[in-house]
């Protein structure tokens, strides 16, 4: 089971790797975490930073109303794709038993 690290904690990991001067990896290894978890407590403050996403009160990152609409477009785009792919093994299928013999 992966540790449960503080706010502050990640928080002071990722303004060390802001810094610069060190690698991820190294950093990571410094505050004996894995390099993974720093890219993604990296990856989730760029999102805060860029209003992708934000902190609700209990801490926990929730999406805008942009994330639920791209999460709609994209189960969409999945549908449509799925969809397209059934005609074309239709089309195929039809059209092979329509060639003559």
């Amino acid at each position: 089971m992966p540790k449960k690290y503080t706010d502050e904690f990640k928080r002071d990991v990722v303004a060390v790797v802001r810094q610069g001067g060190a690698t991820q990896r190294q950093i990571a290894k410094d505050f004996g975490v894995s390099k993974t978890a720093v890219s993604t407590w990296i990856q989730k403050v760029e999102l805060e930073e860029r209003g992708l996403v934000s902190r609700a009160p209990d801490g926990a990152l929730s999406t805008g109303d942009d994330g639920a609409a791209l999460r709609e477009a994209l189960k969409r785009i999945r549908l449509l794709e799925q969809e397209a792919e059934v005609m074309r093994r239709a089309v195929a299928y039809l059209s092979q038993a329509t060639l003559p013999k």
